[in-house]
């Protein structure tokens, strides 16, 4: 199953849920009696309650039926999103079955089915939340890749020339965007099999790299279809197109690091300078409303000014390490204007023990 069509059929699955649930709400508002497990309410309606039901559990399960036994061919550490989509898929499952039960044998518990369905509902709601939104955004990224550019496609017709591909693998017809389309096609098909995307695409490969790991990755053992000779030339030439767009997200995730190492040895230049100042006993003169209209703006960016003053620090020290920890969160900030903040921070803020 690919991701598009995974993606549709759990936007229909939690449009299920919603209908069920609501539905369910409407249901019981009407009298019932305990006695005889009889409600008043319109037999269309419940009738209509009762197909939505059926295929929310039938569409559950043909879900699971693809998208389990990927788990037997997962080759590395399963990422958290995963362990937590597994493991929201399963409550599921359960609390289906639980319903069921109650339905058909335990029907002296039936009045505990409101809150069974509305768990279902938050369940259903997590679960396509971690998933759905991240397949549309992956889906607008691939809208965006110039590998399928006349330029994209000649740059990749030049160096799949020496990329170690078999002498049989027709270098023109790889280089189309009909075959980047069927490469990409595999990649989400079959390469998820084993891993995610991220394994995959952590960082760019020379072609001759990418030719190596696919063939690599096809000659494994697996359960499944595998991958045949003509699907790893075109998920290799497809690779090897969308390497720039990897190199791009790669160089900002460097420069993003780099700026924070910077900012973090601004920091601790900065600590450096305020303590030799402490120790010679010579205060140097700052602007307060400068360090005060700084402080507001950046501070504010992320949470807001109450904060520090809720939870104020108890020491310098305390300063810094608070100061540190909004850098590794993003926060990114000139030596002068650490100074700034530090100081304005101790001079307000800081509570002594």
């Amino acid at each position: 199953m690919s991701t598009s069509t995974s993606a549709i059929l759990g936007l229909i699955f939690l449009g299920l849920a919603n209908a069920s649930v609501f539905l369910m709400f409407k249901l019981w508002g009407y009298p019932f009696d305990k006695e005889t497990h009889k409600s008043e309410a319109p037999p269309a309606l419940m009738l209509l309650h009762r197909l939505i039901g059926y295929a929310y559990a039938i569409l559950y399960v043909f879900m699971m039926w693809h998208m389990v036994p990927r788990l037997w061919n997962y080759q590395v550490e399963l990422p958290p999103r995963t362990v937590a989509h597994l493991m929201l898929g399963i409550t599921i499952g359960v609390l289906i079955l639980v319903k069921i039960a109650i339905l058909r044998f335990f029907r002296h518990f039936e009045e505990s089915m409101p809150y069974i369905g509305t768990c279902l509902l938050i369940c259903t709601y997590l679960l396509i939340g971690l998933s759905v939104p991240f397949t549309f955004r992956e889906a607008a990224l691939r809208t965006q890749t110039g590998a399928f550019s006349d330029e994209g496609i000649t740059r990749t017709r030049k160096l799949l020339e020496n990329a170690g591909l078999p002498a049989e693998a027709p270098l023109d017809q790889l280089a189309s965007k009909r075959k980047l389309r069927e490469g990409q096609h595999v990649l989400q098909r079959k390469c998820v099999i084993c891993h995610d995307l991220r394994t995959i695409l952590v960082k760019p490969r020379t072609p001759t790299d990418w030719v190596r790991l696919v063939n690599r990755m096809a000659i494994k053992p697996m359960i499944g279809e595998p991958i045949h000779q003509e699907e790893e030339w075109t998920v290799s030439a497809y690779l090897i197109a969308i390497t720039p767009d990897i190199q791009v997200s790669v160089r900002e995730q460097r420069q993003e690091q780099m700026r924070s190492d910077e900012a973090k040895e601004a920091a601790q230049i900065a600590t450096v300078a305020m303590e030799a100042e402490a120790a010679t006993g010579i205060v140097i003169a700052y602007d307060e409303a400068e360090a005060k209209a700084l402080f507001e703006d950046r501070c504010s960016q992320c949470h807001p000014i109450t904060d520090v003053e809720d939870y104020p620090p108890r020491s310098e020290e305390e300063t810094t390490e608070l100061i540190t920890r909004m850098i590794d969160i993003g926060l990114y900030l000139e030596e002068a204007e650490i100074e700034l903040i530090t100081r304005y921070i101790n001079e307000n803020y800081l509570v002594s023990e």
